[in-house]
């Protein structure tokens, strides 16, 4: 089965329209696989101010595809944020790939995120249109596999984190909820208190309280409808929850 049929094609719902799908029918256009699809493709017409508005599906749930769409198109973007395309980030991005599919589907996915840095599209309009047909809890994955590609050198430039963090607030991503994903990858004293969203002046009942709540929101079932696998990926969030109260914990000389 050829690229758009076996990735794309089967179980592509919101994506297809909008920015996102006009983004990735490019990409595909310029494939050497023979594949056509008839997705939109970016207009040269001259983009009209105001308010852009997307039609909401009417399910709250995202379907694999449709995410798997919409995080190509963003991965992208980080990948552009400090103007160099490194080697660690395809590398990582290869490696994700991996984890979640075979090697010749993985292999497909790099080869259309590498036709999807090649062209120019805003970002905002892109978030946009996720914002409005995708879930929650799959939008804070998304952010959280954003900053994994950010840190896949080592270290996280700071353009990279601005990228992230826009991409965040055109996703209605919460200041609180995106400071607690990037805790998870840049240190400080306070990591282990800003991935609970509390302040280290909080109390043990505060931290307790805290802890349930992030660790609920951050379940890897929250994210099960997009499939075993990206739900496996979902856990290093829930993983984190779990290290930063114990941290906290130690910290306090408690058990």
């Amino acid at each position: 089965m050829n690229l758009g049929k076996k990735l794309l094609w089967s179980g592509l719902g919101w994506a297809m329209g909008g920015p996102v799908g006009a983004i990735i029918g490019f990409a595909l256009a310029t494939l050497s696989d023979g594949f056509q699809l008839s997705l939109p493709k970016p207009s040269n017409r001259p983009r009209q101010s105001g308010k852009t508005t997307y039609r909401r599906r009417s399910t709250q749930r995202t379907s694999s595809a449709d995410f798997m769409a919409s995080l190509l198109v963003l991965l992208a973007a980080v990948m552009k944020a400090d103007e160099r395309l490194l080697k660690s980030e395809l590398v990582y991005v290869k490696k994700f790939f991996r984890k979640q599919y075979d090697q010749q589907t993985a292999q497909h996915y790099l080869r259309l995120l590498k036709e999807i840095i090649k062209q120019d599209y805003s970002t905002r309009q892109v978030c946009l249109q996720i914002r409005q047909a995708m879930d929650h809890p799959s939008r804070l994955e998304i952010i959280h596999l954003l900053f994994g590609l950010s840190a896949a050198d080592g270290q996280i430039h700071q353009r990279e984190i601005d990228v992230i963090e826009t991409i965040a607030r055109y996703l209605n991503v919460s200041t609180r909820d995106f400071a607690s994903i990037k805790a998870m990858f840049v240190a400080s004293a306070k990591s282990a208190y800003e991935i609970l969203g509390i302040k280290s002046t909080a109390t043990n009942a505060e931290v307790k309280k805290a802890f349930r709540k992030m660790a609920k929101k951050y379940h890897p079932d929250k994210v099960a409808h997009l499939g075993e696998e990206l739900q496996h990926s979902a856990e290093e969030k829930f993983k984190a929850v779990n290290k930063a109260y114990n941290e906290i914990k130690r910290q306090r000389g408690r058990k």
